[in-house]
């Protein structure tokens, strides 16, 4: 038996990876607790698609109601397991601003302490085992800020002569800047995927995303930004827009995209890699470009305010250069872009959403 362990295995992108890689016959062990709803409350909750998952996947999905910071579960779970243990994609994490400035602790103890409990366990009883790790752009910090951008009518641009132009590549520095607390702790959670792959010969890989989407995210005020906002615009719920004349742009990758890449990292693995991973110059919006196509997809006005202050180290302008993971892999491409996965997420959640939808 081929097992694969899940972290945050009812979340966006664990319940996309637990069912892509349940289809490549691989036994998925998923382990999440609902984290998410204590951190953002009921409305965040991953509940719904735990159930799902379970209903959907039969035999082929284990599911384990357990924190990935418990010393004790986590060595007897890869004790049981042990060398069955062919993959890891560790996507749990606290992975908001604004709630790890409530609670630094248990930020860091999550994403940097839960990491490092999943990368030792996997080295003591799974060495062979492929790890995958979902880390994040505000490794970075606000480093992306002092580029050279330029104003236009809808969004921030970058100076089309700058070398960046095609993206920000895995080459910006990530010292000597401001990363928020949340992405101190992504981080250190970060750089032990990599030593781990290079001290001590592990097939490892931090994927450094953009804003991770798709039709299954749980979007909530403070994480999840395509979700929500369409969310609120089917709802009539009022939206903020925070700093930058709401022209701060994003690029948005589509979790099947995501777990496509990570499945080809997975049947031809590198050790200690770093990728930068998002939707590229293939899918990116401003904040004003997306409130313009919800309300297109949806046919309704967004009630939304503007507050001048930004978020503390947040991006004005971020698009991934992919050009390096594309390189180790070609045969990987973007199949969705913004106006395709904000659809999706229309079509998919009117349903689920009906209860708030007017």
């Amino acid at each position: 038996m081929s097992i694969a362990i899940v972290t945050g295995s009812a979340g966006l992108i664990g319940s996309e990876a637990s069912r892509h890689f349940a289809k490549q016959g691989l036994t998925v062990v998923g382990i999440d607790n609902d984290m998410r709803a204590e951190f953002f409350g009921a409305e965040a909750s991953t509940q719904w698609q735990q159930n799902q998952l379970m209903e959907e996947l039969g035999d082929s999905y284990v599911h384990v109601n357990g924190d990935i910071r418990d010393d004790d579960m986590m060595e007897q779970l890869f004790k049981k397991y042990n060398t069955d243990i062919k993959l890891i994609v560790h996507t749990a994490a606290q992975p908001s601003h604004d709630w790890a400035a409530r609670d630094p602790k248990k930020d860091f103890t999550v994403n940097a302490n839960g990491t490092l409990n999943l990368l030792e366990n996997t080295r003591q009883h799974a060495p062979k085992a492929v790890f995958i790790f979902t880390s994040t752009n505000k490794v970075y910090g606000d480093t992306p800020n002092r580029l050279p951008l330029v104003e236009q009518d809808l969004r921030w641009e970058i100076d089309p002569s700058h070398e960046f132009n095609n993206g920000i590549p895995e080459s910006m520095s990530i010292d000597s800047c401001m990363h928020s607390l949340f992405g101190a702790s992504k981080v250190a959670a970060d750089v032990l995927v990599q030593e781990y792959g290079k001290y001590f010969d592990m097939n490892t890989a931090a994927f450094r995303g953009g804003c991770l989407t798709g039709p299954n995210h749980s979007g909530t005020q403070l994480h999840g930004f395509l979700a929500y906002l369409m969310k609120c615009t089917m709802s009539g719920n009022p939206y903020t827009v925070f700093g930058y004349k709401g022209k701060q742009v994003r690029d948005n990758i589509h979790s099947y995209d995501l777990i496509q890449a990570f499945d080809h990292f997975y049947r031809a693995p590198r050790s200690g890699e770093v990728y930068n991973i998002g939707g590229s110059r293939f899918s990116n919006c401003s904040m004003l470009e997306a409130i313009e196509m919800c309300e297109e997809i949806t046919d309704r006005k967004l009630e939304h305010t503007y507050k001048e202050d930004n978020r503390m180290g947040d991006h004005i302008w971020y698009v991934s250069d992919v050009s390096k993971f594309q390189s180790h892999y070609p045969d990987w491409k973007l199949t969705k872009n913004v106006k395709t996965i904000l659809t999706e997420i229309y079509e998919h959640n009117t349903t689920r959403w009906e209860e708030t939808v007017a």
